[in-house]
């Protein structure tokens, strides 16, 4: 059985539907809190398979308030890239994947937005991404890709919402496991919220769904090329 650790930046910003994604498949997951008292970032990749970079509702890496363990966590997803164990960035955790493999983020302000993505890459996620799917977004910045990263999915402005680096690590621009109390919930957390946010959380439930379907089938392919269902080293 595998163990994925699982930074996670805000209160409010978890696994979501992962969670019981990765229970079902005996994929086991810890939590570091580095928000919390006392709570250090791991130093190295020891006692994990695998890593998860989480959202951070209003904070940044290159603006605003930024996250207060990013360098920490920039060296930390470093390692597990140099030896070769898969990560998922979501969100902010998708702007320190591409920064960690040399590419960077740029500054865009914060913002809550769904639309439908396209998978633009054939057999994608072992054929498992689907062709179109809805994506959340509440952020602020943006990934920078290194050159040698494959874009798998783009929005509808044509920037890459979901996208591999290597074999195994891959960054979701959008939470794919979002529920809206989690937006909700950075709503009551923070003071600064997105324009227009109580239109596209209205907009989010009426798919909620459509994510539930899109999640079931990324899953598959997510765990399949990331090996996590194989036998702990």
């Amino acid at each position: 059985m595998k163990t994925l650790c699982v930074l996670q930046h805000v209160e409010a910003e978890y696994l979501g539907l992962l969670e019981d994604h990765l229970e079902g498949r005996n994929i086991r997951f810890r939590y570091c809190r580095p928000f919390a008292p006392g709570v250090q970032i791991p130093s190295g990749t020891e006692d994990f398979d695998g890593l998860i970079l989480l959202g951070a509702g209003p904070k940044g890496i290159v603006s605003g308030n930024l996250v207060p363990s990013l360098g920490a966590e920039l060296r930390l997803t470093k390692d597990f890239l140099d030896r070769g164990l898969p990560v998922i960035g979501i969100g902010i955790g998708s702007c320190m994947l591409s920064s960690a493999a040399g590419g960077g983020a740029e500054e865009k302000p914060l913002r809550m937005t769904l639309e439908n993505a396209r998978c633009v890459l054939p057999g994608a996620l072992n054929g498992h991404l689907p062709q179109i799917f809805p994506v959340a977004v509440y952020m602020r910045d943006r990934p920078v890709l290194p050159s040698d990263a494959k874009v798998l999915a783009v929005g509808g402005d044509g920037e890459p919402v979901v996208f591999q680096m290597g074999d195994s690590s891959f960054g979701f621009v959008g939470h794919p496991g979002i529920k809206s109390a989690m937006i909700e919930d950075l709503i009551m957390e923070f003071d600064e919220v997105p324009e227009n946010t109580a239109e596209t959380l209205a907009a989010l439930r009426a798919v909620q769904g459509d994510i539930v379907a899109a999640l079931a089938e990324i899953m598959v392919g997510l765990v399949e090329v990331t090996h996590l269902m194989e036998p702990s080293r």
